[in-house]
């Protein structure tokens, strides 16, 4: 198999520290989440999880949709997605995924089957399979 697109991200001083990517287009300061008894004010991995997650899936939903009759266009899907952390019994954490999707213009049936199709192709779906509890809430306009 060979790898469509490859990236890499260097991270120093984990959750109060900084990311940078290798072209230099993701450059982030890193804090911990007030919430977490952090200063807060910068972002954090869940965060960029969910947005990860959400622009992902889209995508996701837009290939499913280009085999189809039923079309959608780009700015008629919305993913908002949720990343919740919590702790797990040996002490550890794990995390937890609800991805609320929108779509305008189809019917709640079709637009079901084709979130469906697209949480089987999206990768990072594909990447936390049975491994993190996903909710996937979908609606249509």
């Amino acid at each position: 198999m060979s790898t469509l697109y490859s990236t890499k991200v260097t991270a120093i001083g984990g959750r109060s520290g900084t990311i940078r990517s290798e072209d230099g287009l993701l450059d982030l300061q890193l804090a911990l989440p007030t919430s977490l008894g952090g200063k807060g004010g910068a972002t954090n991995p869940e965060q960029l999880f969910a947005a990860g997650y959400a622009a992902c899936f889209e995508n996701a939903v837009i290939h499913v949709t280009r085999g189809k009759a039923e079309k959608v266009k780009d700015d008629d899907i919305v993913v908002i997605a949720e990343v919740g952390l919590s702790p797990n019994a040996p002490g550890g954490f794990v995390l937890s995924v609800a991805l609320d999707v929108t779509i305008t213009g189809l019917d709640q049936a079709s637009a079901e089957a084709i979130v469906a199709a697209a949480h089987a192709v999206c990768p990072y779906s594909n990447a936390v399979k049975g491994n993190i509890d996903v909710k996937i809430t979908v609606t249509t306009k």
